[in-house]
């Protein structure tokens, strides 16, 4: 193996994460109109048809792979769908409770959290210093968390749905895992494609049906910002497509420890985009979390 090829999984995770912060950044401008639950059917929606192109191409050049979908892959499969559309809809409530920079800070408290979950539920072996890495984000996100006076009640529970979106996303983040493993695991591009286009078939039939029951004028808003709804879908299909890819070449700590680098440049689209500032403590707040983030990948 080439020392460009050893290296390229680095490369395509520094390209996820500016992809993941142009599609948060869209989404959440989605939310006035269509609430959040028709800002997360955007994410599936439109990114359904992007995750099929992709999915065909790797289909081309991956010629000799024999999936073997069984019962337990589509249970793993729809239990990180189901994960996924909670996270994302409460990741997006957090974004306007205690800011877009804080919010996508907080979620990184999915790496930690699925350290745990994996080491309660599947078995997982985790170090001394994933353990600590994990104490040292607690912190920062306790420090980070800490709402002021005025701002207590509000930015409360932005903390609380960041966190639960964190720890939603560590469930998805699991089963997807599993689902790859148990599809096709000579062919891990191949297989994290086929499912990520299976787990937004699933979740765009739910969120669809659901808000055509109830919230028929969120799909009428989804439908209506097309233009904008489209960008994300494309965003999010493509920092999936860079995410899995970098997952089929290296270790998730690692790549996910290289994925931090969402944190600092969600807090310039912040600035940018949303007029937000972050005080000293948010910053200091949010260096412990992605300090404790990269020791708890690379543990």
């Amino acid at each position: 193996m080439t020392d460009f090829t050893e290296m390229l999984w680095i490369f395509i995770t520094a390209a996820a994460a500016p992809l993941q912060v142009a599609r948060n950044a869209l989404q959440r401008g989605l939310v006035g109109d269509a609430g959040p639950w028709g800002a997360t059917l955007v994410r599936f929606l439109f990114g359904l048809p992007f995750s099929l192109a992709i999915f065909a191409t790797v289909a081309a050049l991956t010629r000799g792979a024999a999936p073997r979908p069984t019962a337990a892959y589509l249970a793993a499969v729809l239990a990180g769908a189901l994960s996924q559309v909670g996270a994302t809809a409460a990741l997006l409530v957090a974004m306007r409770r205690s800011g877009f920079a804080v919010a996508t800070v907080m979620q990184q408290s999915s790496l930690p959290l699925a350290a745990v979950f994996g080491w309660l539920v599947l078995g997982d072996a985790i170090g001394a210093r994933a353990w600590a890495g994990i104490a040292v984000t607690s912190v920062g996100l306790a420090i980070l968390s800490w709402p002021a006076r005025d701002q207590m009640r509000g930015a409360a529970l932005g903390t609380v749905l960041g966190v639960a979106s964190g720890a939603a996303f560590a469930v998805a983040l699991n089963a997807y895992r599993q689902a790859g493993l148990l599809l096709e695991p000579h062919h891990p591009i191949y297989s994290a494609t086929a499912s990520v286009c299976l787990a937004q078939a699933i979740q765009t039939c739910l969120l669809v049906g659901a808000l055509a029951v109830w919230r028929p004028a969120s799909l009428v808003a989804v439908v209506q910002s097309w233009r904008q709804s489209l960008g994300a879908g494309f965003f999010g299909a493509a920092a999936s497509a860079c995410w899995f890819a970098a997952l089929a070449l290296a270790p998730a700590g690692p790549v996910r420890a290289i994925g931090v680098i969402e944190a600092p440049i969600a807090a310039a689209a912040g600035r940018r985009l949303f007029k937000e500032r972050l005080s000293l403590r948010q910053v200091l707040g949010g260096a412990f979390a992605a300090m404790g983030v990269a020791a708890t990948a690379l543990g």
